[in-house]
């Protein structure tokens, strides 16, 4: 199977999954699971659980076992977009070319659709383990399991993804300096990334850090890879609007737009670099940074 069947295959298995996570009640607090779906379904990449997939399969896990976990990681990523596109904080109109969370269901339904999509995150790992609980799973296993539930509470906690958009909300409309800009982004957007590859090599049975130096380049170049699209990128493929960074320090607007393409290069090269000393079949995950690399969306 080529690189785009496979990725795309694996997607598909991730959404066929959230559609049954989250499903529409007839109950009085029914417009919520309305506003978590309409997020949750409005397509994206899914790279964050596919990446947990494609790990656990190249360590030779059961890639089964680990989708409740890759899902949950996906459920915590849509609700910081919708957080991220509320009037306090982006006051974004569009996400992924459909009217964001709060346009069609207002301020307070979208805030608590994200709150509702971080909780059903902890349901489904916890319900996953004690699945696997009940059914017999030794006691290293399920320590490993609350090891991956730990791995990403952190990388979406105040020390990772919520403490990033910390430092990117304290420093709009100020220069920073390169260490501040990768701090914020290595915790913004490359410590979900980064858990992501943990899980699939927990559930492989392997140490959590095997990957460590690929994913945390691969995060740095979606990032870059990022500002570098709200530059000189298609609002139409990319479904929001471009140029909207114009009051934030960015790897473009700190480097400038030639400098920002060669970073991206440099750590693309570094994620497939660090890929070498894996001791299995790792082709996926190199085509898979040349295709972020090359992304248009």
């Amino acid at each position: 199977m080529d690189f785009k069947s496979k990725f795309n295959n694996w997607a598909e298995r991730i959404n066929k999954a959230l559609d049954g996570y989250i499903i529409e009640k007839d109950t009085p607090e029914k417009t919520i699971y309305s506003a978590m779906r309409y997020s949750l379904t409005a397509g994206g990449k899914r790279l964050r659980p596919v990446l947990g997939l494609a790990v656990c399969e190249l360590l030779d896990g059961d890639v089964e076992e680990v989708i409740p976990f890759a899902c949950a990681v996906e459920m915590i990523h849509t609700y910081s977009l919708i957080h991220d596109d509320l009037p306090a904080m982006d006051n974004d109109d569009y996400r992924r070319g459909k009217l964001t969370n709060h346009k069609v269901f207002g301020e307070a339904m979208a805030i608590l659709a994200g709150d509702a999509l971080l909780n059903s995150a902890f349901e489904i790992m916890l319900e996953a383990s004690a699945r696997e609980a009940e059914g017999g799973v030794s006691p290293k296993v399920l320590a490993n399991r609350i090891k991956a539930m730990g791995i990403i509470a952190k990388a979406s906690g105040a020390s990772g993804m919520i403490g990033g958009q910390v430092v990117d909300i304290e420093s709009e409309g100020k220069k920073i300096d390169k260490e501040r800009l990768l701090y914020l982004h290595n915790h913004k957007t490359g410590e979900l990334i980064r858990a992501s590859v943990s899980i699939g090599a927990i559930y492989a049975g392997k140490d959590e850090n095997i990957m460590s130096a690929f994913s945390k380049s691969l995060g740095l170049a979606f990032q870059i890879k990022d500002d570098i699209l709200d530059v000189e990128g298609n609002c139409e493929k990319l479904g929001k609007k471009t140029r909207k960074d114009g009051e934030k320090s960015t790897f473009v607007t700190l480097f400038g737009l030639d400098v920002a393409k060669e970073m991206l290069k440099e750590e693309t090269n570094k994620a497939v670099l660090a890929l070498e000393k894996v001791c299995a079949d790792t082709t996926f995950l190199k085509d898979l940074a040349y295709y972020l690399l090359d992304r248009q969306s």
